[in-house]
């Protein structure tokens, strides 16, 4: 051996080593770790199935109540629809109530209100239709006039009493337009039967009666004057004077024969044939 050499040391057998032997584990840990990894995959992947399976469940109530809320809202919605539906229809119901009593009302106001302008010219219409129907030839010349009124007077026989109380007796009796008696008379019919008593043949309609004689003053009046309203000639009315400032007519289908005061109704003028 070179000087120069060393020997290696010897170890002591006596000393242990503090370097420790590797320590290979043993199949069956390997195979339990890979087992482990596998069962804890699972368990993180069980633990997180829960979780993901409650938001699921979560979201479930939350979609079925939107679904109940729609539901009533629409039900809302439709009961309102026909509530408002129900409320147009009661208003109609109602103006088309109201409008028809309306009408009926003013149907009644025109009725009335017709009938009382009938009642209030059923006079005149009727002298108008009269003279239209009945109306004798009459000459617009003086002189025709004239002769007539002579005529009149000259055939005169009798007496007014006798007018008097002809016109006495018909009092109550009705006023028919056109009528000449006995049962009814219109204003002209009955003048004109009261003078045919003592003779006289008076023209028949108002016209003619209030140019039959001579025209006289309302302040001078006597018994038996004709009495006319309107103006000579066209006459409308007339009746008979009776004295005492009343005067006997046929004066109105509401009244018939009456006997009234000058006051009741003044007239236009006068005419004497007797």
């Amino acid at each position: 051996m070179s000087p120069t050499q060393t020997r290696a040391p010897q170890s002591d057998p006596r000393i242990r080593s503090r370097r420790h032997a590797r320590h290979t584990p043993p199949n069956w840990v390997k195979r339990a770790g890979v087992a482990g990894g596998v069962i804890g995959a699972v368990a993180l992947t069980g633990a997180a199935s829960p979780a993901q399976a409650s938001n699921a469940s979560d979201q479930s109530p939350n979609e079925v109540t939107q679904t109940l809320d729609l539901s009533q809202l629409r039900a809302a919605d439709a009961t309102a629809q026909a509530v408002i539906t129900y409320q147009l229809q009661a208003a109609q119901d109602q103006a088309v109530s109201t409008a028809s009593q309306v009408a009926k009302q003013h149907k009644e106001a025109d009725e009335q209100k017709a009938a009382e302008a009938k009642a209030a010219a059923e006079h005149a219409a009727q002298q108008a239709a009269s003279r239209d129907a009945q109306r004798a030839p009459l000459s617009t010349d003086s002189s025709s006039s004239s002769a007539s009124s002579s005529s009149v007077a000259s055939s005169t026989s009798g007496s007014i009493s006798s007018v008097l109380s002809f016109l006495q007796a018909q009092l109550g009796k009705a006023y028919v337009m056109g009528s000449t008696g006995p049962n009814a008379y219109d204003c002209s019919g009955l003048v004109q039967a009261a003078f045919r008593t003592i003779g006289v043949d008076l023209p028949r309609v108002s016209e003619d009666q209030s140019t039959a004689g001579t025209q006289v003053s309302l302040s001078n009046l006597q018994p038996g004057d004709i009495l006319y309203w309107g103006s000579a000639g066209s006459a409308y009315h007339v009746a008979v004077y009776v004295g005492n400032g009343n005067f006997i007519g046929a004066q109105n289908p509401s009244t018939g024969v009456v006997e009234r005061p000058l006051s009741y109704s003044e007239p236009t003028g006068a005419v004497r044939v007797a």
